[in-house]
């Protein structure tokens, strides 16, 4: 088995199991009677916690190599399904997204894996598969975890879902011990050990790499949007029209779907067309259309035809723009690059929750997905002339 075929299987396996979750955590909040923005809230813990995790997971990573933290990571998840599935009030149900924030080091670990594996001009297509990846976890992961749970909304089963995720996160772990060769060389690792550990934590890389900089902030608000949509979607579903966690999970499913194919095919074709921060803006575009027709929709199917374009975005977004923020790096910090770009997800996943439950709350289930489209039009404007000299092709950092 290759090593990025091994790392995608253990992407796939980490997010499916994250994935079985998503749709199920607003109901079970609903279940011990909380509020839209207490449960937005509690989701929104995660992504505090993963904000501080994140980072310092990617530099030790760079220190002692990705296998480590992969399995680390995967053994926190484990145990915060565990908390969850058995989880008897709102207290249980936060310390569970707490964990598993805190614990959240895969997907960093993932994408600098990959980064490490291939050339700079195979880095795209090597960083569209870990994203393809992560969009077949979330694909499947909402919709086995809606089938799991049952759609009765009053009488889901929230612990045979954990479950699953749970063992899916041990399998996680006896690949990444048993099969997945360490992509970091000793001497790799001892050159990140000695270097300037200062130019690693994530201000000074910021401040360092302007190119970083940019498209981080870019990444901070289409992932808002993202983040928004994400948080809100399965309460969007059970207010506005009845659907219990069954049918949920589909709508997910039907967003990561569009998501899978566009990571998977269509987004390799256009990076070797286009330049990558086009193809990024592109999914920009699309971030600000899909919660626009979500919002403004009149009946079901179209805003059916709104996750669509969503997905679409995501597809387009999510390896073009990571590609970017790779290109920013040198072998000796990868890791410590890739997480701090992957700590300005963490900050989207705060922004988005916190937003989206109050607003959902006091102007009804279209204004979270407005935010999101404002969100997405702001991440546009970040993209312009500037960036592009910033970003555009340097294969190294400067300063």
């Amino acid at each position: 088995m290759s090593q990025l075929l091994t790392i995608f299987c253990i992407t796939v396996i980490d997010t499916l199991g994250f994935g079985i979750m998503i749709p199920l955590l607003p109901y079970l909040g609903d279940r011990f009677g909380a509020s839209p923005t207490v449960i937005t809230w509690i989701l929104m813990s995660y992504a505090v916690c993963q904000l501080v995790a994140s980072p310092i997971w990617g530099r030790l990573s760079d220190r002692f190599g990705r296998r480590p933290i992969l399995a680390i990571g995967l053994t926190g998840a484990c145990v915060s399904y565990l908390m969850l599935g058995f989880a008897a009030s709102l207290y249980w149900l936060l310390a569970s997204r707490v964990l598993g924030g805190l614990m959240a080091g895969n997907i960093s670990a993932a994408l600098a894996y990959a980064a490490d594996i291939s050339k700079p001009e195979d880095r795209a297509k090597a960083l569209g598969t870990v994203g393809a990846a992560i969009g077949v976890g979330f694909m499947i992961g909402p919709a086995l975890g809606g089938v799991l749970a049952g759609n009765d909304v009053q009488g889901a089963s929230f612990l045979r879902p954990a479950l699953v995720s749970a063992s899916l996160a041990i399998l996680g772990v006896l690949l990444v011990w048993f099969v997945l060769p360490e992509s970091r060389s000793a001497v790799q690792r001892h050159a990140s050990s000695t270097g300037d550990q200062a130019a690693r934590k994530p201000m000074e890389l910021l401040r360092r790499l302007p190119g970083l900089r940019n498209i981080t902030l870019a990444a901070l608000l289409v992932t808002s949007a993202q983040a928004t949509l994400e948080s809100i979607a399965a309460l969007w579903a059970l207010k506005r029209f009845g659907f219990g966690p069954a049918t949920a999970g589909l709508l997910l499913f039907t967003l990561a779907l569009v998501a899978v194919v566009f990571q998977g095919g269509l987004t390799r074709i256009l990076v070797k067309r286009f330049p990558e921060l086009q193809v990024a803006r592109a999914g920009a575009v699309l971030y600000l259309v899909g919660p626009l027709i979500i919002a403004l929709a009149p009946n079901f199917p179209v805003s059916v035809l709104g996750l669509a374009c969503c997905g679409a975005a995501l597809g387009l977004w999510q390896p073009s723009a990571s590609s970017i923020a790779s290109r920013q790096a040198r072998d000796d910090n990868r890791g410590a690059v890739m997480g701090t770009y992957q700590a300005s997800g963490s900050v989207a996943r705060i922004i988005g929750p916190f937003a989206a439950g109050p607003l959902l709350q006091a102007f009804g289930t279209s204004a979270p997905f407005l935010f999101a489209a404002g969100m997405a039009a702001l991440a546009l404007l970040s993209l312009n002339t500037k960036v592009v000299q910033s970003v555009g092709g340097a294969d190294r950092p400067g300063g």
